[in-house]
């Protein structure tokens, strides 16, 4: 979670030292233990050092092998040894004690810009090749890691810190209006490289991007495995592969002695705290292993606190609570340090909870473990197997895999069944949401926003015929580009780093090659796996969302007046028609308030903007 900046001047314009050294000296709240500079003429790099694995206790930064190549890394390099046996094979020495800096520079000498072929974990990094006088930056495979970067005609800037990029004084403020446009109606920016801000671009996940005289490229080095195919003979083989593969993912993420769990009443951080305990207990060393979530004890019906209970008094480790009835609605939204550097709907993340559950976690530790994202890697429906177990006339497979899905359903024929025999029976569908009213007409008009809405909506999600639900969700990922930042530092403004074990790429290719059924229906593999190690009320728990919506909830509230009334900063009106947006108290669809608390949620973040200028 260190930071990177760095400055290239490609007409051979020196690089102001002190600036560089200013934008450096910014990140000290991501990057505390040190901080420093690498200047020679018209390139600068610079790093501020947050040392979060036992290697990085000896790492300098920005550093080169041969003071010709030099790197500045926000990087945990995961699957170290085998890395090392392919480097040894390039004839590569010295790589015992290398930092992870070193290997992604050694990998470099070896592969050059194909060195991402071999690179796994989260990673983030700028090598700027003297002899060759280009600039060759990376992102990680889902964007764990950001990087932003300006170009400002010979001159690109560059950090893994929005806000830092937007210290050169040759990069605007000036919005980009398409993005603010795409936060209004999605939440989401379309364009994976796009910002908030004209002149600031996002390097999209999974890409690597090169600036030399020969101008600026930017390049896909990954995408997400189309093959399925693993086939073992027993049950109890994938059970094991996928146990010693999650081992793996949480032992590359475990170089630390002390380390905190965001862990609900669920199954998939259990199963990461579990698989954490176990290892650190291996070693033989003093360590800290804590748990710690939200929950909610009145405002809405919530379990967490039970379950996730269950879990640290079955693992014997501390956990620590971060009750949310209290806080209202939007608080402290019109103070700086809850605002992120880019806009967000504050009820989609309740802000100043958040913040303060992080900041209650950055006390304790600086490396916080997750279960992200166990739901899209193993929650599948049965039915696209089932069909394409139909086309392959596999009668035998498909009848015992239905019989028995029907068991675990508890019912002779599946619900989809009678929903397809019956359709009145089913389920009625959610409203889609609806296009907002209260968009300024000439930014609708001149950003044609109505096609881009129908455009949006109308694009097929992407797909795969076995598994539907995995690629459309770790697509979207991908897609999205920002989804992590609000783990990251340069959000967070604190010394803390998010890692995610069930999203590492050996887990993740495993998990899709799986035959869907049973293994990645209802977290099976996972859950066979947990067997005799988690308690089995919580094995054994169904997935279980929140049952009931934290905003409609506060909404209700009196002090929540406030939100059908507030005054429009003036930087609104280019986006917003303010006497358009509907009283959201009063609003019955179940998007209503969703949607028309966009508008609040900008006002607040544009204010902000004010605040730090």
């Amino acid at each position: 979670m260190s930071g990177i900046c760095g400055i290239v001047n490609l007409d051979g314009a020196p690089v102001e030292g002190q600036l560089l050294r200013d934008m450096t000296a910014f990140m000290a709240f991501r990057g505390p233990d040190a901080q420093d500079v690498w200047v020679d003429g018209r390139v600068g790099l610079g790093h501020a050092m947050l040392r979060t694995t036992f290697e990085s206790e000896r790492e300098q930064q920005p550093f080169s092998l041969d003071g010709k190549v030099w790197i500045t890394a926000d990087a945990r390099i995961d699957g170290r040894d085998e890395l090392k046996r392919k480097l040894e094979a390039e004839d590569c020495t010295g790589l015992a004690a290398a930092t992870d800096p070193e290997l992604i520079l050694h990998a470099y000498h070896a592969w050059g810009e194909d060195c991402v072929q071999h690179l796994i974990g989260d990673f983030a990094f700028a090598i700027w090749d003297g002899p060759r006088q280009r600039l060759f930056c990376a992102r990680d495979h889902f964007g764990v890691k950001p990087f932003f970067y300006a170009r400002m005609g010979q001159c690109l800037v560059f950090s893994n810190t929005l806000n830092c990029v937007r210290r050169h004084p040759a990069v605007s403020d000036t919005m980009n209006d398409l993005s603010i446009a795409d936060f209004l109606l999605f939440e989401m920016f379309q364009d994976p490289g796009a910002t908030a801000f004209a002149d600031i671009h996002r390097l999209p996940p999974a890409h690597r991007l090169t600036w030399s005289a020969n101008g600026l490229e930017l390049r896909n080095y990954w995408t997400l495995p189309a093959d399925l195919g693993v086939r073992y003979r027993s049950a109890g083989d994938y059970v094991e592969h996928f146990r010693e593969l999650l081992g793996m993912a949480v032992a590359d993420r475990l170089r630390t002695n002390r380390v905190g769990v965001e862990m609900s009443g669920g199954l998939d951080s259990p199963a990461v705290a579990a698989t954490a305990l176990a290892l650190l207990r291996q070693r033989s060393l003093p360590f800290e292993l804590h748990a710690a979530t939200i929950v909610y004890d009145r405002l809405i019906p919530d379990e967490e606190r039970y379950y996730s209970g269950l879990v640290a008094e079955g693992l014997g480790i501390p956990i620590h609570y971060s009750v949310g009835d209290e806080y209202k609605i939007n608080e402290r939204c019109d103070q700086p340090d809850t605002q992120p550097p880019e806009p967000v709907n504050d009820a989609s993340s309740n802000l100043a909870l958040s913040v303060d559950f992080l900041r209650a976690a950055a006390a304790r530790s600086r490396v916080c473990l997750t279960g992200w994202d166990g739901d899209a890697l193993l929650s599948e429906s049965p039915k696209p197997y089932f069909r394409a177990l139909f086309k392959d006339r596999q009668i035998g497979r498909l009848l015992a895999g239905v019989f028995r899905y029907a068991l675990s359903e508890r019912r002779l024929v599946p619900r989809s069944f009678w929903e397809r025999l019956y359709p009145w029976r089913a389920k009625a569908a959610r409203d889609k949401p609806h296009y907002p009213v209260w968009l300024d007409p000439d930014l609708e008009k001149r950003l044609d926003l109505r096609s881009r809405w129908d455009q949006v909506n109308a694009a097929p999600n992407v797909s795969h015929p076995l598994r539907p639900y995995a690629y459309q969700i770790l697509s979207l990922l991908t897609r999205s580009s920002d989804f992590f930042d609000c783990y990251d530092g340069g959000s967070t403004r604190l010394p803390l780093e998010y890692r995610h074990p069930l999203l590492d790429l050996r887990l993740v290719d495993y998990c899709l090659s799986l035959p869907p059924y049973p293994w990645c229906v209802k977290k099976e593999i996972l859950r066979a796996s947990m067997r005799g190690v988690l308690p089995e009320t919580v094995r054994l728990r169904p997935k279980t969302p929140l049952a009931g919506r934290i905003y409609p909830e506060l909404l209700r509230q009196a002090e929540s007046e406030w939100v059908d009334q507030f005054i429009a900063v003036p930087e609104m009106t280019k986006y917003v028609v303010r006497t358009r947006i509907p009283m959201v108290r009063q609003e019955m669809d179940v998007y209503g308030p969703w949607i028309n608390l966009r508008p609040l949620s900008l006002n607040f973040w544009l204010q902000s903007l004010r605040q730090s200028n």
